[in-house]
């Protein structure tokens, strides 16, 4: 267990982040560990024989049995606009005594795998090769459709902080999450890793949703804040190509398509991830939207670069 100790400084500081390289890296894990992420596995098949082409034997070999991973594969996100370029720019430059350190961390209780065990600076290109291939065969093609659910939750995080504080944050950020004043606790699997209290001590504290997660993790750096990452909302259903039907009566009073969408807005979503999910161009989407906000039913908020409808109290009432 973990035990976070936030003075009022770290609550005025602690931030949201969100990497591409978090996601990227991962989203290996269900391609290494199927059973353990049924939810995924729709996509894992999608983009199998992408994947075959690419630098598998490296690709498979960066998740230790166990499941731990070299800390210097996900850095510390700066906020929430990077690019996957950004991300990758500071990979590159990983000094080699910390590519050596953390592998042997992450393989601490197995033999270190023959592709990561030579010169660091040699095992860090292709690792950046292999992830920059990766991206464009099996990741970017999804991108709009997994920046918007972690918008949307970034969306509706910031929303209960301002209405309910830091309490309300972290009660529903994950069930391994707790919080009392002053205090944030994270209970990880038996066995990961040993107890310790961290003075979290004016670095503030950086929350960072994720689609491939089982349940949060933490990570620690004694110079930069803490940084807490945790599942994202609705990462369960984000392969899921099909759109709800609305109800009958609903569809006969505002149209089947706008009952749709007001179905699937129950959760934050942008245009273009509402488009890709009924398959319909983003401009017709727009129509609807524009007419449920004009009528009530749907507010709008900027998240990023993209624009996050969710339906209002009225539209709730009116589904129901």
């Amino acid at each position: 267990m973990y035990e976070f100790r936030l003075g009022i400084q770290d609550l005025a500081e602690t931030s949201f982040g969100m990497s591409p390289l978090f996601e990227l890296v991962f989203s290996l894990r269900p391609r290494v560990f199927p059973a353990k992420h049924p939810e995924h596995l729709p996509w894992v098949r999608e983009t199998a024989a992408a994947y075959a082409r690419l630098d598998t034997a490296l690709l498979d070999v960066l998740f230790a049995p166990h499941g731990w991973i070299p800390d210097f594969l996900t850095p510390r996100p700066a906020g929430i606009g990077n690019e996957i370029a950004d991300d990758l720019a500071v990979l590159r430059e990983t000094p080699p005594d910390a590519v050596r350190h953390d592998i042997a961390a992450a393989y601490r209780h197995v033999p270190v795998p023959p592709l990561l065990s030579g010169d660091p600076a040699a095992v860090l290109d292709r690792i950046c090769a292999a992830f920059e291939a990766y991206w464009d065969a099996c990741v970017e093609p999804y991108w709009v459709r997994m920046r918007a659910v972690l918008e949307a939750d970034l969306a509706h995080r910031a929303r209960r902080l301002a209405f309910g504080g830091a309490a309300a944050l972290f009660a529903e950020l994950d069930d391994r999450i707790s919080w009392t004043p002053g205090l944030v606790r994270l209970v990880v699997p038996s066995g990961l890793a040993p107890e310790r209290a961290v003075d979290v001590a004016g670095r503030g504290l950086v929350l960072v949703p994720g689609l491939f997660l089982r349940g949060a993790i933490t990570m620690i750096d004694e110079q930069g804040p803490p940084l807490i990452c945790y599942p994202a909302r609705g990462r369960g259903a984000i392969w899921d190509h099909t759109a709800p039907e609305g109800p009958a009566a609903l569809a006969a009073l505002i149209g089947a398509r706008r009952a749709e969408l007001l179905v699937m807005l129950a959760a934050p979503a942008s245009t273009t991830d509402l488009a890709a999910r009924l398959g319909v161009t983003p401009g017709a989407v727009s129509h609807h939207l524009t007419a449920l906000h004009a009528g009530g039913l749907l507010n709008r908020t900027r998240a990023g670069r993209s624009v996050l409808y969710m339906r209002t109290p009225l539209g709730d009432q009116l589904v129901r």
